[in-house]
């Protein structure tokens, strides 16, 4: 799910962790002896600039970090330890300001005084000029969540509330290095960007997303004075409930018959077929939706309401129609990570009505990771105890480091948080309600460090209590001296196979989730086991391990990997379900030429295994071709197209990462699920697989892929997921369209630009205004407009047309009431604009100056 080339970095003792039945709260008191303590001092963060030198290719940054003393008090010259999250690491070290830093484990660090250092003074500031190892680009590279600690006081961390990152403007900060490909796009690439579509008039826009498999408009109109009258048998009682709320509550009863029913959809094998009727007079007037399975009669609904008028409409009407629709694929995913940064389950209710909407119908529930446990597990609460909770502790067994800015306190509600058994019951059966199907994902034997700690406190506990069983779910070897280090920095966070309490430990996990479903009357298929990113040269100096390797007779870790899936995929057998995992899991690591390769592994594939290919990345664009000609059953989850923690551009405002691409909606809308390389050239083809009609066959769909480590609220996540959740919709449910099939390049490029037209459109004009005026609380995102100088003029366009669009020519960000852009501005000055939506909420603001 996420590779990432690091620097070597100098590591530090790890900071321990263990368990505690409860959290212990955090507080924030005047430090020891009366000196100033963190909540007087400030901090700042600059990015000097970035370089690039024949030793570092790729870049590195010098960044610096600004301390000013607020308080009365003078920072001491030493006992004190500043701790702080950097995602990618720094450059450890002693520094020239007479501080030291250090890597704790993962992603924290901290900054200690060394002799020398003299202190600092009420009113004073110090620069601290360090080094990044990378490049940087987006700002969740920068620190986040610092906090003090004091040494007289280990366990009381003051967090750094006064902190702020500086601008990222000058020249030398915004430097991408040599390599051309993502340069900062300015207001005049956007406009020449948004010119690849037409304003189309609202008669010529699709009036149906995703894209219906065939629609065919009537003449009449069917008038909706009265609530329709719903008709339903007794197996659709949910779909009847959801028909009603479609239309105003205001409504006076006794409408046209709104006639839903489960029956043979001509044609469509497809349990998620449909058909919908509009007729708008005759015996058979009134809305008809029949569907293969209650699901497609949901989805029928879901047409529907994209066919009504938007809220509030003067005339409340449906065009006649005949829809009979399908879906290209039975996967069509939407994953959500609570790991890195926890979401409540209102959160997740919200997902699951947009996927609904929408015709999504997998949620990959991604539930564990190094940085949290977030799901409740009978008999193993310190599953939740410790790993659901993140903080400062000095002692061992309490509770997780910080990560990702959660900084010291264990209350704060993102690094902290799980799922009660009662909360994943509700989820599981929402989601049902819904025809959604949840997957849940326990990752291992990688990014299981949550589980690890808490597995090892649980045996220190026990073990002094004098419980001969202290050992049954331990996870790690003692003894193990593997050097490894994961693409987050970690060096401590992988389950060991030589220990048969790993597998106890999977088992229990196994058999309780397994038992949530049941209870909960909800089918499970599938359990996600992970398999993402274990790192070269974990296990090979366990003991355990290589015990288990000689008993086996197993040449390397490659092999005992197959036994570790082995033994995990006879577990689910057990229960019925196949197993699921990320690409490693159908994957054998092996070299080519002295560099790691990964190739289908023969092992497995007679084992059902699905696997989520994320790595299209230069030398791997074909590797899910690969794996699905060599019979794996595959879901497609490209990281150039469809993880949504991508930003979307390089300009610094953007939120979101940059590892694996920066991904604009029309790079979304543009995928074509079997020809990736379709339009890279031929160079780009040479040597690499295509997608054989066999294979075409194990693409079980495709799925968008959101990991929060920059998400620690829900309107970050509307951000970056919608609208590019949309295109992904239409990809998953609609049949290619003609662009991606035709040869003729010129060709091509005209029916994409009327398809293009078409999807940005609809968007613009109907279904984010839709999502405004239903109140449902989304904050997608609004993308600043384009700007062109022409002669005397400014010229204005959006990527979605109909957005409202405002001005201002004095410097300010325009409001809602700021002048309408119905043309071209040509008054001078500073000009700034925005787009809004239906609510006046504004989006990014373009700028530029004509004097």
């Amino acid at each position: 799910m996420r590779a990432c080339a690091l620097a070597s970095l100098v590591l530090a003792a790890p900071l321990a962790v263990g368990a505690q039945a409860a959290p212990q709260a955090t507080q924030t008191v005047a430090a020891p002896g009366g000196v100033a303590n963190g909540a007087r001092l400030q901090m700042r963060w600059e990015l000097v600039r970035n370089e690039y030198t024949p030793a570092f290719r790729e870049g590195r940054a010098q960044a610096r970090m600004i301390l000013t003393n607020r308080d009365s008090q003078p920072l001491p010259a030493s006992g004190w330890t500043l701790y702080f999250n950097s995602m990618d690491g720094v450059v450890t070290g002693s520094l020239p300001s007479k501080v030291r830093l250090e890597q704790v484990a993962g992603n924290l660090y901290r900054m200690r005084p060394d002799p020398g250092f003299p202190g600092l003074a009420p009113g004073q500031t110090v620069n601290v000029d360090y080094t990044h190892p990378q490049a940087i680009i987006k700002m969740a590279r920068a620190p986040l969540g610092p906090y003090l600690v004091y040494d007289a006081a280990p366990d009381t961390a003051v967090a750094i509330s006064d902190f702020a990152l500086l601008p990222v403007t000058r020249p030398e900060q915004l430097d991408k290095g040599p390599v051309p490909g993502h340069p900062t796009i300015t207001t005049a690439d956007t406009y020449r960007n948004n010119s690849h579509a037409d304003r189309l008039p609202a008669a010529s826009v699709p009036p149906v997303l995703p894209t219906p498999l065939h629609l065919e408009k009537g003449k009449g109109m069917l008038r909706l004075a009265k609530m329709p009258t719903v008709t339903a048998g007794a197996s659709l009682a949910g779909e009847a409930a959801l028909a009603r709320s479609l239309f105003p509550a205001q409504l006076a009863k006794g409408g046209p018959a709104l006639r839903l029913a489960v029956g043979k959809v001509e044609g469509q094998s497809s349990p998620e077929a449909y058909s919908l009727t509009v007729q708008g007079s005759g015996k058979d007037s009134g809305i008809a939706i029949v569907g293969n399975s209650p699901a497609g009669v949901a989805y029928g609904l879901q047409t529907l309401r994209d066919l009504l008028p938007l809220p509030g409409a003067a005339t409340l009407a449906l065009p006649e129609v005949r829809i009979v629709d399908a879906p290209r694929f039975p996967y069509r995913g939407f994953q959500l990570d609570v790991g890195r940064n926890f979401h409540t389950k209102e959160t997740v209710f919200k997902w699951l009505d947009l996927m609904a909407r929408y015709k999504l119908n997998k949620f990959h529930f991604h539930l564990t990771e190094d940085e949290g446990w977030r799901l409740e597990i009978a008999g193993l609460p310190e599953l939740t105890s410790i790993g659901a909770v993140r903080g400062h502790s000095a002692k061992p067994g309490v509770r997780l480091q910080p990560a990702y800015g959660s900084g010291p306190d264990p209350a704060d509600p993102h690094g902290s948080g799980y799922y009660t058994r009662a909360d994943y019951i509700d989820i599981l059966r929402y989601a049902a309600a819904r025809h959604i199907e949840v997957i849940p994902e326990i990752e291992m034997p990688g990014h299981a460090r949550a589980a690890v700690q808490a597995m090892e406190a649980r045996y220190h506990r026990l073990k002094a209590a004098g419980d001969p069983d202290a050992a049954k779910y331990l996870l790690n070897d003692f003894d193990d001296k593997s050097v490894y280090k994961s693409p987050q920095l970690y060096n401590d966070h992988v389950l060991n196979p030589g220990l048969e309490s790993s597998f106890t430990f999977v088992q229990h996990v196994v058999n309780e989730v397994v038992a949530l479903h049941r209870e909960a009357g909800v089918p499970l298929r599938t359990i996600h086991m992970g398999g993402d990113e274990l790192p070269n040269g974990a296990w090979e100096q366990s003991p355990l391990a290589r015990a288990t390797m000689a008993r086996l007779n197993l040449e390397s870790t490659a092999d005992l990997w197959d036994y570790f899936y082995e033994r995990v995929d006879g577990m689910l057998r057990a229960h019925g379900l196949y197993t699921s995992g990320w690409e490693e899991l159908a994957a054998r690591k092996t070299q080519l030429h002295g560099r790691n390769k990964l190739i289908p592994n023969p092992r497995f594939t007679r084992n059902g295994f699905t696997a989520w290919v994320w790595n299209n990345t230069e030398g791997a664009e074909d590797l899910a071709y690969r794996l699905a000609n060599a019979g794996y059953d595959i879901v497609l989850a490209p990281v150039t197209k469809m993880y949504m923690d991508m930003a979307y551009n390089a300009n610094p405002e953007e939120p979101g990462m940059n590892w694996g691409a920066y991904i604009e909606l029309q790079d979304t809308y543009d995928f074509i699920p079997f020809d990736y390389l379709k339009n890279a050239g031929d160079a780009a083809r040479i040597g690499k697989d295509g997608l054989t009609d066999y294979g075409k066959r194990r693409v079980r769909g495709l799925e968008a892929t959101l990991f929060t480590e920059t998400l620690r609220d829900p309107a970050g996540i509307d951000y970056l997921v919608m609208p590019r959740l949309l295109a992904v919709a239409e990809r998953a449910w609609a049949a290619d369209p003609a662009w991606a099939l035709e040869a003729d390049a010129a060709k091509a490029a005209a029916l994409h630009r009327t398809a293009w037209s078409g999807f940005v459109n609809a968007l613009g004009q109907r279904v984010l205004p839709r999502l405004d005026l239903d109140k449902a609380g989304v904050a997608y995102r609004i993308a600043p407009p384009g700007l062109l100088v022409e002669g005397d003029k400014v010229l204005v366009n959006h990527v979605l047309p109909g957005m409202t669009l405002r001005y201002t020519t004095d410097g300010s960000a325009p409001t809602a009431a700021s002048r309408l852009v119905d043309g071209p501005i040509t008054e001078r000055g500073v000009i700034q604009v925005a787009a809004f939506d239906r609510n006046g909420r504004a989006g990014l603001v373009s700028r530029i100056e004509r004097r």
